[in-house]
């Protein structure tokens, strides 16, 4: 059975890295809190198209945002993409055992290579 409020918050987690933008704007709040206007910057759109991307980060609650005075800030908040990263190196053993798998492969055929041009 599947916990639904983990599935629900890994879509919504994938869904808001699913854009480079809103990619862009997490890696600059890793340096620390800006205004939607230090975000909005960078990407030469209006306030409000980034105001649509700081939503769906606010959604997956990978962003906090806080008023001060007439400006409004967001803050980073990871704890979102720590199980996003649990989800995908759960796969870690998939992939370790096919590359071991093609590695022997290889190694098979490299050998009768070497047998055929003797």
């Amino acid at each position: 059975m599947h916990n639904h409020l983990v599935v629900d918050t890994l879509n919504l987690t994938f869904l808001a890295l699913s854009d480079p933008t809103r990619r862009v704007i997490l890696d600059r709040l890793r340096k620390g809190a800006a205004s939607v206007n230090e975000l909005a910057e960078p990407f030469g759109v209006s306030q409000q198209a980034i105001s649509k991307h700081l939503a769906y980060l606010e959604r997956a609650r990978l962003i906090e945002k806080r008023k001060e005075g007439r400006q409004q800030f967001c803050s980073l908040r990871a704890a979102p993409l720590k199980g996003a990263y649990d989800w995908m190196t759960s796969y870690q053993q998939f992939w370790d055992d096919a590359f071991e798998r093609l590695d022997v492969l290889l190694k098979k055929e490299k050998r009768r290579n070497a047998r055929k041009n003797r």
